[in-house]
């Protein structure tokens, strides 16, 4: 935990441009991990309930030909 307050001091202590930068770059790193992380889930199965209530829940709702 003291990683962490040491990074919020450093972060708090960032000028205005480089607090903007470093929005930037934390938003990207946290973006790729995120997709890492579905996809992982998704190659794993964890995400197979959920598609199969979706697809359930599309198969219910009335469909009109046009």
């Amino acid at each position: 935990m003291a990683d962490v307050k040491s990074l919020e001091q450093a972060v708090e202590a960032l000028d205005p441009s480089a607090l903007a930068e470093f929005r930037r770059w934390f938003a990207a790193f946290d973006s790729a991990a995120w997709d890492q992380r579905l996809e992982a889930d998704a190659a794993a199965g964890k995400l197979d309930a959920l598609l199969e209530e979706a697809e359930d829940d599309y198969r219910k709702l009335p469909h009109r030909q046009f």
